[in-house]
């Protein structure tokens, strides 16, 4: 009998989808303390211990500790790293600095995942417009987790965003090649792998409940990248920066609904 790719992506109960947006809100928290706390002199171990201790004083774990070996509660990814930096004393943030935190928690099994990009101070045009570039993108996927669609239809979604934006902003933004998102809930990362870019209606059928983490990464140039001899950090080839946005978003009979809230 031969493998038979599944025809939806995997879907959950209300109840369940509730329970995922009660770990997804940890995390918003989580970020948003981050992100609060990320100034001229911080270490980006400072920024990983405030995060885990928003989880762990919420009664969850941080998803990303330990997982495949990996040392930190957030990925802490700045200027040119793409995701998966690693925290460090050693990585202090400066002016002008734009920063990418991952961070994941579980809450009675289940995960949320979300990331955000974020300046140091003020950041350059170049630097801004990549920024707001990723975030319309994360946008234009969402939308599109939709009852009856497919899961390339998300990915088509975020490519046409990130176009979208370079029309808007008149310069050319990199799509990460073989990074993107993944089925989420008992597990971190499931299947079916979410590409950020590709043609429309192909892949499984999203079905109410569905759940993805959608999440784009662009460059101010390369599609290119490097993972570095720690086994996780991911640079870009040709050094420009990147971006990267991210939430846990569910199909609803009401829309999209996204399950990583942050508090305003």
């Amino acid at each position: 009998m031969g493998f038979r790719k599944p025809k939806t992506v995997p879907f959950r109960t209300a109840g369940e989808l509730d329970a995922m947006a009660a770990a997804g809100e940890i995390v918003g928290r989580a970020l948003v303390a981050v992100r609060a706390a990320a100034a001229v002199g911080v270490s980006t171990l400072d920024l990983d211990e405030i995060a885990e201790s928003v989880i762990r004083d919420a009664g969850a774990v941080p998803s990303f500790k330990g997982y495949h070996g990996f040392p930190g509660s957030i990925c802490s990814s700045v200027n040119e790293v793409v995701v998966h930096g690693i925290p460090s004393k050693d990585v202090v943030l400066a002016e002008h600095d734009l920063v990418s935190i991952d961070c994941g928690a579980i809450l009675d099994g289940w995960h949320g995942d979300s990331a955000w990009t974020f300046g140091v101070g003020e950041l350059s045009t170049a630097d801004h417009e990549l920024n707001e570039a990723t975030r319309l993108s994360l946008e234009a996927g969402i939308a599109a987790m939709v009852d009856g669609a497919r899961l390339t239809d998300v990915s088509a979604a975020i490519e046409r965003g990130t176009h979208a934006a370079a029309e808007k902003f008149g310069r050319h933004f990199g799509i990460v090649a073989g990074y993107g998102g993944h089925g989420i809930g008992r597990e971190m990362h499931m299947e079916p792998f979410l590409p950020n870019e590709g043609k429309p209606n192909r892949g499984p059928r999203l079905v109410i409940g569905s759940t993805l983490a959608v999440e784009p990464m662009l460059t101010l140039g390369t599609e290119d990248t490097t993972e570095l001899a720690d086994g996780w950090t991911v640079v870009t080839d040709d050094g420009t920066r990147a971006s990267h946005w991210e939430h846990t978003v569910a199909v609803t009979a009401d829309g999209p609904r996204i399950l990583t809230t942050r508090p305003s």
